[in-house]
Protein backbone atom coordinates (compact mmCIF):
# COMPACT_ATOMS: atom_id res chain seq x y z
CA UNK A 1 0.00 0.00 0.00
CA UNK A 2 0.83 3.79 -0.63
CA UNK A 3 0.27 7.31 0.38
CA UNK A 4 0.37 9.25 -2.58
CA UNK A 5 2.86 11.15 -1.09
CA UNK A 6 6.35 10.87 -3.87
CA UNK A 7 9.79 10.61 -2.25
CA UNK A 8 11.83 11.22 -5.35
CA UNK A 9 11.43 12.85 -8.37
CA UNK A 10 13.06 10.19 -10.73
CA UNK A 11 14.33 9.14 -14.15
CA UNK A 12 14.16 6.50 -16.61
CA UNK A 13 17.04 5.53 -17.47
CA UNK A 14 16.37 2.74 -20.41
CA UNK A 15 13.27 1.04 -21.73
CA UNK A 16 13.79 -2.24 -23.44
CA UNK A 17 11.09 -3.55 -25.66
CA UNK A 18 10.30 -7.27 -24.54
CA UNK A 19 7.21 -7.93 -27.27
CA UNK A 20 4.65 -8.10 -25.15
CA UNK A 21 5.80 -6.12 -21.98
CA UNK A 22 9.12 -3.48 -21.32
CA UNK A 23 11.72 -3.68 -18.99
CA UNK A 24 11.90 -0.08 -17.18
CA UNK A 25 15.63 0.93 -15.63
CA UNK A 26 15.14 3.66 -13.81
CA UNK A 27 17.20 6.08 -11.19
CA UNK A 28 16.31 7.08 -7.72
CA UNK A 29 18.55 6.67 -5.12
CA UNK A 30 16.40 7.61 -2.21
CA UNK A 31 13.68 4.72 -3.07
CA UNK A 32 16.43 1.91 -3.76
CA UNK A 33 17.87 2.49 -0.72
CA UNK A 34 17.59 -0.92 0.71
CA UNK A 35 15.61 -2.25 -2.11
CA UNK A 36 15.47 -6.07 -2.82
CA UNK A 37 14.26 -8.00 -5.73
CA UNK A 38 10.72 -8.36 -5.28
CA UNK A 39 10.07 -5.13 -3.48
CA UNK A 40 7.35 -2.82 -4.72
CA UNK A 41 7.92 0.99 -5.94
CA UNK A 42 5.45 3.25 -7.51
CA UNK A 43 6.25 4.75 -10.77
CA UNK A 44 3.76 7.11 -11.60
CA UNK A 45 1.01 6.05 -9.33
CA UNK A 46 2.16 1.93 -10.82
CA UNK A 47 2.76 -0.31 -8.37
CA UNK A 48 6.08 -1.97 -9.75
CA UNK A 49 8.10 -5.25 -8.46
CA UNK A 50 11.92 -4.44 -8.61
CA UNK A 51 13.65 -7.60 -10.15
CA UNK A 52 17.36 -5.72 -9.54
CA UNK A 53 18.53 -2.82 -7.38
CA UNK A 54 22.02 -1.21 -7.26
CA UNK A 55 23.46 2.14 -7.55
CA UNK A 56 20.75 3.96 -7.02
CA UNK A 57 19.06 2.13 -9.84
CA UNK A 58 16.28 -0.41 -9.97
CA UNK A 59 14.89 -2.57 -13.35
CA UNK A 60 11.41 -3.63 -13.02
CA UNK A 61 8.97 -4.98 -15.75
CA UNK A 62 5.97 -3.92 -17.22
CA UNK A 63 3.46 -6.49 -18.97
CA UNK A 64 1.58 -5.42 -21.70
CA UNK A 65 -1.78 -4.84 -19.38
CA UNK A 66 0.13 -2.55 -17.53
CA UNK A 67 1.13 -0.66 -20.42
CA UNK A 68 -1.95 -0.55 -22.15
CA UNK A 69 -3.89 0.52 -19.24
CA UNK A 70 -1.55 3.18 -17.85
CA UNK A 71 0.61 6.42 -18.87
CA UNK A 72 4.21 3.95 -18.85
CA UNK A 73 4.03 3.20 -22.45
CA UNK A 74 5.05 6.43 -23.55
CA UNK A 75 7.90 6.66 -20.89
CA UNK A 76 10.97 7.42 -23.05
CA UNK A 77 14.62 7.62 -21.88
CA UNK A 78 15.57 10.70 -20.10
CA UNK A 79 11.17 10.95 -18.35
CA UNK A 80 11.33 11.87 -15.16
CA UNK A 81 8.83 9.81 -13.12
CA UNK A 82 7.35 9.91 -9.46
CA UNK A 83 8.53 7.29 -6.88
CA UNK A 84 6.85 5.93 -3.86
CA UNK A 85 8.17 3.28 -1.55
CA UNK A 86 5.25 0.85 0.18
CA UNK A 87 4.07 2.68 3.27
CA UNK A 88 5.57 0.67 6.19
CA UNK A 89 3.20 -0.68 9.03
CA UNK A 90 2.42 1.99 11.72
CA UNK A 91 3.86 5.05 9.61
CA UNK A 92 2.11 8.25 9.04
CA UNK A 93 -0.84 8.09 6.56
CA UNK A 94 0.42 11.37 4.89
CA UNK A 95 -2.09 11.29 1.54
CA UNK A 96 -4.82 8.62 1.16
CA UNK A 97 -4.60 4.63 0.85
CA UNK A 98 -3.13 4.30 -3.07
CA UNK A 99 -3.11 0.64 -4.44
CA UNK A 100 -1.11 1.49 -6.87
CA UNK A 101 -3.48 0.17 -9.28
CA UNK A 102 -4.02 2.43 -12.23
CA UNK A 103 -8.06 2.93 -13.03
CA UNK A 104 -7.37 4.72 -16.25
CA UNK A 105 -5.60 7.49 -17.27
CA UNK A 106 -6.78 11.19 -17.86
CA UNK A 107 -5.58 13.71 -19.71
CA UNK A 108 -4.12 17.51 -18.51
CA UNK A 109 -6.43 19.78 -20.11
CA UNK A 110 -5.89 23.09 -18.77
CA UNK A 111 -3.17 24.80 -16.03
CA UNK A 112 -4.32 28.18 -14.30
CA UNK A 113 -1.44 29.84 -12.01
CA UNK A 114 -1.98 32.13 -9.23
CA UNK A 115 0.42 33.68 -6.74
CA UNK A 116 0.64 30.88 -4.72
CA UNK A 117 -0.55 27.58 -6.15
CA UNK A 118 -1.93 26.38 -9.62
CA UNK A 119 -5.01 24.71 -10.69
CA UNK A 120 -4.80 22.11 -13.08
CA UNK A 121 -8.02 20.72 -15.01
CA UNK A 122 -7.75 16.90 -15.84
CA UNK A 123 -10.04 15.10 -18.20
CA UNK A 124 -11.77 11.81 -16.55
CA UNK A 125 -12.53 8.77 -18.70
CA UNK A 126 -16.10 7.33 -19.38
CA UNK A 127 -17.14 5.52 -15.87
CA UNK A 128 -14.18 6.92 -13.59
CA UNK A 129 -16.52 9.99 -13.17
CA UNK A 130 -19.02 8.02 -10.16
CA UNK A 131 -16.27 7.98 -8.01
CA UNK A 132 -14.55 11.07 -7.96
CA UNK A 133 -16.04 14.37 -5.61
CA UNK A 134 -15.47 17.25 -4.33
CA UNK A 135 -13.05 17.67 -1.10
CA UNK A 136 -12.59 13.71 -2.09
CA UNK A 137 -9.56 12.17 -3.04
CA UNK A 138 -7.67 11.04 -5.80
CA UNK A 139 -4.60 9.85 -7.13
CA UNK A 140 -2.67 11.72 -10.00
CA UNK A 141 0.30 10.09 -11.92
CA UNK A 142 1.10 8.62 -7.98
CA UNK A 143 0.14 12.16 -5.77
CA UNK A 144 -2.48 12.06 -3.55
CA UNK A 145 -4.40 15.40 -4.39
CA UNK A 146 -7.67 16.95 -3.07
CA UNK A 147 -10.40 17.45 -5.75
CA UNK A 148 -11.37 21.07 -5.99
CA UNK A 149 -14.32 20.43 -8.59
CA UNK A 150 -15.98 17.28 -9.81
CA UNK A 151 -17.63 17.68 -13.55
CA UNK A 152 -19.06 15.06 -15.57
CA UNK A 153 -16.17 14.32 -17.58
CA UNK A 154 -13.34 16.28 -15.58
CA UNK A 155 -11.95 17.66 -12.48
CA UNK A 156 -9.34 20.16 -11.02
CA UNK A 157 -7.00 20.00 -8.60
CA UNK A 158 -5.36 22.96 -6.95
CA UNK A 159 -1.43 22.73 -6.42
CA UNK A 160 1.13 24.00 -4.00
CA UNK A 161 5.02 24.94 -4.98
CA UNK A 162 6.11 21.83 -2.97
CA UNK A 163 4.00 19.52 -5.60
CA UNK A 164 4.93 21.86 -8.46
CA UNK A 165 8.77 21.27 -7.71
CA UNK A 166 9.03 18.07 -6.51
CA UNK A 167 6.73 15.93 -8.87
CA UNK A 168 6.34 15.60 -12.43
CA UNK A 169 3.07 17.47 -12.65
CA UNK A 170 5.37 20.84 -12.28
CA UNK A 171 5.96 19.70 -15.84
CA UNK A 172 2.88 18.35 -17.47
CA UNK A 173 1.44 20.53 -19.97
CA UNK A 174 -1.74 20.32 -21.63
CA UNK A 175 -2.25 16.93 -23.73
CA UNK A 176 -0.02 15.10 -21.48
CA UNK A 177 -1.25 11.71 -20.19
CA UNK A 178 -1.57 10.98 -16.29
CA UNK A 179 -2.45 7.61 -14.31
CA UNK A 180 -5.75 7.73 -12.26
CA UNK A 181 -6.81 6.12 -9.33
CA UNK A 182 -9.74 6.16 -7.83
CA UNK A 183 -9.90 6.06 -3.73
CA UNK A 184 -10.93 2.22 -3.44
CA UNK A 185 -13.09 2.62 -0.86
CA UNK A 186 -16.04 4.09 -3.22
CA UNK A 187 -15.68 0.86 -5.41
CA UNK A 188 -15.76 -1.41 -2.79
CA UNK A 189 -19.31 1.06 -1.24
CA UNK A 190 -20.66 0.92 -5.10
CA UNK A 191 -20.11 -3.23 -4.83
CA UNK A 192 -21.71 -3.43 -1.71
CA UNK A 193 -25.20 -1.23 -2.25
CA UNK A 194 -25.23 -1.64 -5.71
CA UNK A 195 -27.85 -4.29 -6.04
CA UNK A 196 -29.61 -3.08 -2.84
CA UNK A 197 -30.09 0.35 -4.61
CA UNK A 198 -30.89 -1.28 -7.70
CA UNK A 199 -34.00 -3.01 -5.53
CA UNK A 200 -35.26 0.03 -3.94
CA UNK A 201 -37.49 1.52 -6.73
CA UNK A 202 -38.69 -1.64 -7.58
CA UNK A 203 -39.69 -2.86 -4.03
CA UNK A 204 -40.22 0.11 -2.29
CA UNK A 205 -38.05 -0.96 0.54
Amino acid sequence: MFTGIVEELGEVVAVEELGDAARFRLRGPIVTEGARHGDSIAVNGVCLTVVEAQDGEFTADVMAETLDRSSLGALTTGSRVNLERPTAVGGRLGGHIVQGHVDGTGTVVDRKPSENWEIVKVSLPEGLARYVVEKGSITVDGVSLTVVDAGPDYFTVSLIPTTLALTTLGIKGPGDPVNLEVDVIAKYVERMLGPRAAERPETGR
